[in-house]
């Protein structure tokens, strides 16, 4: 497959104008556009700028998505907070919910913020390391459009519902496990689909139970509801997918349920055949690593952990084990002066927009 690398600067230049052109105001526009190159950074091209224009631009076009972002504080205590996002840019909304519980953790140790009627966010990871350059532990979690099946089900109920961390370590880069609570997710999958691949086996399955693998035909049946994501550890209890569908309901629980917000099937997008806003839940928890113990020992100690684990015996006919987030500085050393790579199919989709919007500085970019 053919690819083209375009510098971080102008794609993540590129975003914020298409945003500002469809009515966002400019510095939230920035920062939706700082949480998608973070992602082609750290090479989650799931989530980055291929998801610009059908995640964002269409959908604050088809009027499901509130470009201009009101955030409503209604309830709060010293360490915690309830927000409503209003259906506005969930980017937006979730940074400012991470900085109240940053805020709320450096004063009193910890602290959580639940969010109800918010959109996609983009990665979690982002909300995680917010935390983490502060010397505090960051815990984030979403709920999303219903994909996963239940262990022994074939209806796709839960979302996709990252549980993620972030920690400080003393190495060069933080600890970050940032992933779904089903062995993948509908932006990797979109992923294959724009490059021709085949899912494998045991990701997705079928009304019956079956195995599918067709990435275009996936993306079709998931949102019919004919299609859906396997938990992590797969189908069934033999490797464990009991488990994962475990936390995927933890995730919907505490992105629900503590803010009395949506889940599961109230978060379709349709309504009486008619799209409506994906009225997420997330939350974010901060935890100040000084409340505890010294930052330099805990960087230390988690450190030790990481390298430990690294160290330590090989599978035969592999020659590395990785840690949490060392894929990521990984990719991000290798990009930085490269920038993101772009498929042929999503450089045609960003000429579009810049045609379409009169961006023509970018023009002759995006052949």
């Amino acid at each position: 497959m053919d690819i083209k690398w375009i510098d971080f600067l102008t794609v993540e230049q590129f975003m914020t104008d298409v945003l500002m052109k469809a009515g966002v105001p400019e510095d939230d526009a920035r920062i939706c556009a700082d949480v998608l190159i973070t992602s082609d950074k750290l090479g989650i091209d799931s989530h980055g700028s291929n998801r610009l224009k059908p995640i964002y631009y269409d959908r604050i076009k088809e009027g499901i998505l509130n470009p201009v972002s009101n955030i409503e504080i209604v309830r709060e205590s010293p360490t915690t907070a309830v927000i409503d996002g209003h259906n506005g840019m969930g980017h937006v909304i979730a940074k400012k919910s991470m900085q109240l519980a940053i805020d709320k953790a450096s004063k009193f140790g910890m602290g959580m913020v639940a969010v109800r009627n918010s959109t996609h966010f983009g990665i979690a990871g982002y909300y995680a390391l917010m935390a983490a350059e502060k010397n505090m532990i960051g815990i984030v979690g979403t709920n999303a459009r219903p994909s996963i099946a239940p262990t022994f089900g074939v209806e796709n109920m839960l979302g996709t519902n990252p549980l993620t961390f972030g920690m400080p370590t003393d190495e060069d880069f933080p600890f970050l496990l940032d992933c779904a609570t089903s062995i993948t997710q509908r932006g990797k999958i979109e992923v294959y689909a724009r490059q021709g691949k085949t899912c494998p086996e045991g990701w997705v399955i079928d009304e019956n139970g079956k195995s599918k693998t067709n990435s275009v035909e996936i993306l079709k049946d998931l949102v019919a509801g004919k299609a859906a994501l396997s938990p992590l550890g797969g189908v069934g209890e033999d490797l464990g997918g009991y488990k994962g569908y475990g936390y995927a309901t933890v995730v919907e629980i505490l992105s629900a349920a503590l803010q009395s917000g949506a889940y599961m099937k109230m978060l379709l997008g349709i309504e009486n055949g008619k799209k409506v806003p994906y009225p997420l839940g997330h939350f974010f928890i901060a935890i100040d690593i000084a409340a505890f113990t010294e930052p330099d020992a805990f960087r230390k100690t988690t450190g030790d952990i990481l390298r430990e684990l690294r160290s330590s015996a090989k599978m035969p006919g592999q020659n590395r084990i990785f840690t949490a987030g060392e894929k990521e500085y990984i990719a991000l050393q290798f990009r930085k002066d490269k920038g993101v790579p772009f498929s042929n199919e999503l450089l045609k989709e960003f000429a579009v927009l810049a045609e379409e919007l009169d961006l023509k500085k970018y023009a002759s970019i995006f052949i």
